[in-house]
């Protein structure tokens, strides 16, 4: 297999580094770098996608106990005593150490992988929003827990507010105002019943780059003590 990445140095912890602060290394990673952080034609856009793919690579196997003691044994084996000298991209010959155990290649198995990262990632991006008063946890119709969009959510976005929809009334003339409004607060209507996730992969790309940017930046403040 081509070259890996020491999953340890992919999330800038280190090998002794706590569940949580792994948890904690992933949210700031997968923030930093996702793909919607950048326009939809953008050129970074493709080496962006690889790097957070390789940021959930690294997550799905250490936030897993029994995952990480094998990956642990096989990269102890591998690098010896040298483990926590290890350059991020492992220039050693393919299939010395036993990646494919940790890694998701193969076409066959990109699909499968490409619902894990969404998953995993919308798990936490939801934990973050709940953190940040962008969502609450409510019961469906089922008794079903899940995450919800706050007005905080929307304020963020820019979909709706009350200076928004001022704004929109005053400049807008007459019935296209009552359009575009009722097409802001139908919006947040639509939203009842889905996890906030799901609204956000709904919300335009441009969104999407704003509340991602907007949560990085909490994140990271907090992070640093700021």
């Amino acid at each position: 297999m081509a070259d890996q990445a020491d999953y340890y140095k992919v999330l800038g912890v280190a090998p002794t580094a706590s569940q949580q602060q792994i948890r904690d290394a992933y949210k700031r990673a997968s923030l930093k770098t996702h793909p919607d952080r950048v326009p939809a034609d953008s050129p970074e856009r493709p080496a962006r996608t690889k790097k957070f793919q390789r940021v959930n690579d690294a997550y799905y196997t250490l936030s897993d106990p029994d995952r990480r003691r094998e990956y642990d044994n096989a990269r102890r084996d591998y690098f010896g005593d040298e483990s926590e000298d290890v350059e991020e991209e492992v220039p050693r010959g393919a299939g010395a150490f036993p990646w494919s155990n940790f890694g998701f290649g193969g076409t066959e198995r990109e699909r499968e992988r490409q619902e894990r990262d969404s998953e995993q990632f919308g798990s936490i991006f939801e934990e973050m929003l709940r953190e940040e008063g962008m969502a609450n946890e409510e019961s469906d119709a089922e008794g079903r827990r899940q995450s919800v969009p706050t007005k905080k959510f929307w304020s963020v976005v820019g979909a709706i507010s009350g200076g928004a929809l001022g704004f929109i009334v005053a400049n807008v003339p007459g019935a296209l105002a009552g359009a575009v409004a009722g097409n802001r607060l139908g919006a947040v209507r639509d939203a009842k019943g889905k996890s906030v996730y799901d609204v956000f992969l709904e919300l335009p790309q441009s969104d999407r780059a704003r509340l991602l940017s907007e949560l990085a930046a909490k994140v990271f403040q907090t992070t640093l003590g700021g």
